[in-house]
């Protein structure tokens, strides 16, 4: 049965989607092989504690996040579940073709029923441009031009394109899926959210930014659209509890993680406290005893109109925390969301 039929059937705003959000981020005392493991058991459990979707983090050269290729393992787990929505969040288009993206999409959503949602995003002027030799003016000035052709290729038989950052002849769409994945566009300026309004196309809003300014957001997009936002969300005793617990653990790895933003062409590296930023991420998400959680998700939805939401579970660092914490949210709180 689909899941939005077994979410309604439960009681829930069949509008409403509720996902989780996997950084795969390398914990102190863990290797890679450990970190990815933690998240392919957490997609799993996610499906079976009801979540309706996981999305997946894409970084490079970085302990925050040690997923090169969030297709890759979007279509591993696809394999792995059964119901369950799996996108990425996001796939970085200056780091890659257009055409590659698209054409990886579009065989994940035939081959798994249409259970992929592709999450594209500009990304930053970091060294992966200069590694993978796009540059950085695709990151500058070419994000518009790669989401179009980007969109083209999902949407049409044929495709040629004569452009600022590419040009070919025209070639056959193959694979084509004949009703594309989902596009949805990471937005962190208005410059960007201009570029998906104008294209129709959902936002997808981060965690670095409260209610509020998504709510501002949504009102600057201004095109009716099924947008995501991002959310840390932490299940304990209380609130004391669980923000004591993110404020002691998240720190450990967060901080290292963060290092791993190096700009490609020596541009001051953006500078962050990691215990304030956890700080802050506590007072303006779900962090707290299951009421008080359930609570701040209904809060984000009522102030900013935003009806699918997925949540950062890997906080407490380690993969038993992680466990532990996604089954609270599906068992305790998802139930306390019904309509």
């Amino acid at each position: 049965m689909p899941a939005v039929s077994q979410r309604g059937r439960a009681g829930y705003d069949p509008e409403v989607r509720f996902g989780v959000f996997l950084l795969a981020a390398r914990f102190p005392g863990e290797d890679d092989a450990a970190s990815l493991d933690r998240t392919v058991r957490a997609a799993v459990a996610a499906e079976r504690a009801g979540f309706d979707d996981v999305w997946l983090a894409e970084h490079h050269f970085m302990s925050y996040g040690v997923i090169p290729s969030a297709l890759t393992l979007a279509g591993h787990l696809l394999g792995r579940t059964r119901r369950i929505t799996v996108g990425t969040a996001v796939t970085v288009l200056p780091a890659r073709h257009p055409v590659a993206v698209a054409e990886e999409a579009a065989l994940l959503s035939l081959v798994s029923g249409g259970r992929l949602a592709l999450g594209v995003g500009r990304g930053g002027p970091w060294q992966d441009l200069e590694v993978f030799g796009t540059g950085l003016a695709r990151y500058e000035t070419g994000f518009p031009e790669a989401l179009d052709l980007l969109l083209a290729w999902l949407r049409s038989e044929r495709v040629g394109w004569t452009g600022e950052h590419f040009a070919f002849r025209d070639v056959p769409v193959v694979p084509r899926a004949a009703t594309p994945p989902p596009v949805v566009v990471a937005c962190t300026s208005p410059e960007t959210e201009a570029v998906a309004a104008a294209r129709g196309l959902p936002m997808l809003l981060g965690m670095h930014v409260d209610d509020a300014e998504k709510a501002r957001a949504v009102a600057r997009h201004g095109v009716p659209a099924p947008h995501v936002s991002a959310h840390l969300a932490q299940v304990g005793a209380s609130r004391a509890a669980a923000t004591e617990l993110l404020l002691r653990e998240m720190p450990r790895w967060l901080g290292p993680g963060l290092d791993g933003y190096v700009p490609v062409d020596g541009r001051p590296r953006p500078s962050r406290d990691p215990e304030a930023y956890v700080r802050r991420l506590c007072a303006t998400h779900p962090v707290g005893g299951p009421d008080e959680c359930a609570a701040a998700i209904r809060a984000t939805i009522d102030a900013t109109g935003i009806d699918r939401l997925m949540f950062l579970v890997e906080g407490a660092g380690s993969a038993a925390a992680t466990l532990e914490n996604l089954e609270r949210l599906g068992t305790e709180v998802l139930p306390r969301l019904r309509s």
